[in-house]
């Protein structure tokens, strides 16, 4: 990655949980860096956040009002410069999008603070434990890219 604003996209699923709280959680991290989310399906394109999603990040004062979900497009591998797969599903996904020669770095959201997935809360219901790995990795993320 190149300059001071780095360019960073998070991918889950559906856009409508994980990605929307990380584009948040970094933007809060990282405020100079163009954070923006994705899914890796598109049957949630255009919806807000999943409510309960929305109502963990505001407990902690997260703003996901204003998001909506949108799917990952060929360009993306273009416009960012680090792509953060929620999952090893969602990782494969972007593998197989991913077009000959992008120079995007694809890694794993939780990579920095141990590696991992981050458990999908719209299946488990944990949205407040997928928001703490967020947060935590957040962090390391803003410390390497400082």
């Amino acid at each position: 990655m190149t300059g001071s604003r780095h360019r960073i996209l998070c991918v889950c699923l559906g856009n409508i949980c994980r990605s929307p709280t990380a584009e948040v959680v970094l933007r809060h991290h990282l405020p100079d860096a163009l954070i923006d989310s994705a899914g890796t399906g598109g049957w949630h394109v255009g919806a807000p956040p999943h409510g309960p999603a929305v109502a963990a990040a505001r407990a902690r004062g997260y703003d996901l009002s204003a998001l909506r979900a949108r799917q990952v497009t060929v360009a993306d591998f273009g416009r960012f410069d680090l792509i953060l797969a929620m999952d090893a599903a969602n990782m494969s996904d972007l593998r197989a999008l991913r077009p000959p020669g992008t120079r995007s770095t694809l890694s794993m959201f939780l990579e920095p603070a141990g590696g991992g997935d981050v458990p999908d809360p719209y299946h488990t219901g944990d949205f407040a434990g997928a928001l703490d790995l967020i947060e935590g990795a957040a962090r390391a993320w803003a410390a390497r890219l400082a």
